[in-house]
């Protein structure tokens, strides 16, 4: 094996290890669970390491990409076949919405660079916020509290406190109300 080739990952074997061990629950245990077991995938979830707290629900045909990166608040719900690839940190707020389809991608790559070198980057979305079906948000993107990303829109740059977004790319169209 070439110098080059052992520098091709960016993953320490450990983490290899953890990521094929998640891979063959989650097709498993966690994809096969019951529907409404959401309690049953908040345990499995927390023992790979994620931080889920009491009341968040999370369907069973939810991808998730490196469980130990993942914060999800209270009262959150993550909608069927939604994507949380979780290369960085990637938290959840309180009452928070992500719909079925969403895609949350905390990870991209340096194209200034001709090796490409993978970017494990950050996504926080704030309380009361909403992703509706089949939105995407870029890694490094703060949604602010009680936003709303529209069906299919996507964010690439941080989206103000409680402001409608529709769009590719993501533009504000309204204020949302308050509750």
């Amino acid at each position: 094996m070439t110098e080059t080739m052992r520098k091709s990952s960016p993953y320490r074997t450990r983490e290899k290890v953890r990521r094929m061990a998640w891979g063959v629950v989650q097709s498993t245990l966690f994809g096969m669970s019951f529907h409404n077991w959401y309690g049953f995938r908040r345990v499995i979830l927390r023992a790979f390491g994620a931080r889920v707290a009491s009341g968040a629900r999370i369907r069973r045909t939810v991808r998730i990409e490196i469980p130990w990166n993942l914060a999800i608040g209270h009262d959150s719900s993550i909608g069927d076949r939604a994507t949380l690839y979780c290369l960085g940190p990637v938290a959840i707020g309180e009452r928070v919405t992500v719909s079925q389809g969403a895609h949350l991608c905390a990870g991209t790559h340096d194209y200034r660079d001709p090796a490409m070198p993978l970017r494990r980057s950050t996504i926080v979305i704030d309380d009361d916020a909403w992703i509706a079906a089949d939105a995407f948000v870029g890694p490094d993107v703060i949604v602010g509290a009680g936003a709303i990303l529209g069906a299919r829109a996507v964010a690439l740059s941080n989206l103000d406190a409680w402001t409608i977004y529709l769009g590719n790319p993501a533009v504000a169209v309204k204020p949302r109300p308050r509750h």
